[in-house]
């Protein structure tokens, strides 16, 4: 029978005299471990282990009774060690496991293989499952606004019930920043629209001899729709967002939870005055801006037609009914209400973080303009349904 002994002469505190036996007895070999085997000795350890490679024999015996300290990182080596022996042949025995260390090595060997990468989706898969993922998170965010809604049209209820409840300052102040702050932009951007209107409109209208009817065009598209359009999406764009990012900053900063906890609703404080206040900016940024848009087209039918703004007033009187413009201001409270509830609500939703802020006010925008295009379309079929 023959043994050696494989020690490392660097060794120093405790554990320095450890080492690794081994002892061959025909076809068995046995190997005695003393020491630490740990996460500090691992190193070493594993180069030790090495030296003993290639295996040979039919048994293997691992003695772990002299073994001072084991941890996982010294249970893999042995198990390291114990596979590679299994491979070339050799029948592994393990002895002078206590219960615990027994425990230890059953555990890191449950965990040895490393977990499988998923197979990656095809493209197909992966947009199926996107788009699925998408829908879900839609559908979950719809039932939330429903909820909200709900919410909101109680305090609402509650709030006109008893008219001493609501917050006329706050109101005014948000009439102010929603309506009369937003003149230049929507004044501007209507009457630069109501020129394109003329302008296009005659340049396809002179191909018939038809130019005259360029003052239908510009009033019925302003009235009906580009008025109230585009004053919407500005105001979802410009208020809306501005809704999101206040009341946002406001659950950043605790200041709603510092209102739940003095007894203070934040709908009732935050949302009802600027519903309100949008529902009344909005109707009177719409009459502004149908005003602004004919004026447009006024000035590039003189500049282009050689038709006079009298004659164009003239004109719009004769083949505009004033239904078209009721048309597109009834539209005016309901876009408003939606976008200020949506402004609202993405705010509320808002965790503690400034990128949080940002992703909600991108997704109120979106979600704004969204709904007010569906909502014009239900309009429109609405208003073809019943013959107006």
């Amino acid at each position: 029978m023959a043994s050696d002994l494989l020690t490392t002469s660097s060794d120093s505190g405790p554990g320095a005299a450890d080492g690794l036996g081994r002892a061959r007895d025909g076809e068995r070999t046995a190997l005695t471990l003393s020491g630490d085997w740990t996460t500090e000795t691992a190193a070493r350890r594993e180069a030790q282990l090495a030296a003993l490679t290639p295996w040979s024999g039919t048994d293997l015996v691992l003695d772990l009774a002299a073994v001072e300290r084991l941890d996982t990182a010294g249970a893999w080596l042995l198990l390291r060690t114990a596979a590679d022996a299994e491979a070339s042949g050799l029948a592994v025995t393990w002895q002078g496991l206590s219960e615990a260390r027994r425990t230890l090595v059953e555990k890191v060997a449950d965990h040895e293989d490393a977990p499988v990468e998923p197979k990656r989706p095809s493209l197909l898969d992966g947009f199926v499952a996107r788009i699925g993922e998408k829908t879900v998170a839609a559908g979950g965010n719809a039932r939330d606004l429903v909820n909200f809604l709900g919410l909101v049209s109680l305090a609402l209820l509650r709030n006109l019930a008893r008219p001493g409840r609501l917050r006329v300052t706050s109101i005014v102040y948000h009439v102010e920043r929603t309506g009369f702050d937003a003149l230049p932009i929507v004044g501007l951007l209507s009457f630069l629209i109501g020129v394109v209107l003329a302008y296009q409109g005659a340049d396809q209208l002179a191909r018939f001899g038809a130019e005259i009817f360029t003052v239908n065009l510009v009033g019925l598209s302003v009235l009906r729709e580009m008025g109230i359009i585009l004053t919407a999406i500005i105001v979802a764009g410009r208020s809306g967002s501005a809704f999101t990012a206040q009341i946002g900053t406001m659950q950043v900063r605790e200041e709603i939870d510092a209102m739940r906890t003095i007894g203070l609703d934040p709908v009732d404080l935050l949302v009802v005055p600027r519903l309100l206040a949008l529902v009344i900016a909005l109707p009177l940024l719409t009459f502004y801006a149908d005003i602004l848009g004919i004026a447009g087209g006024a000035l590039m039918s003189w500049v282009v037609l050689d038709i006079t703004p009298f004659e164009f007033i003239q004109r719009l009187q004769a083949s505009v009914e004033v239904r078209h413009f009721f048309v597109g201001l009834v539209k005016a409270p309901v876009f408003a209400f939606a976008i200020a509830l949506v402004g609202c609500f993405e705010g509320l939703k808002v965790t503690g973080s400034a990128e949080s802020v940002g992703l909600r006010t991108t997704t109120a925008v979106v979600e704004s303009i969204f709904l007010v295009i569906l909502l014009d379309a239900l309009f429109s079929v609405f208003f073809s349904v019943i013959g107006v």
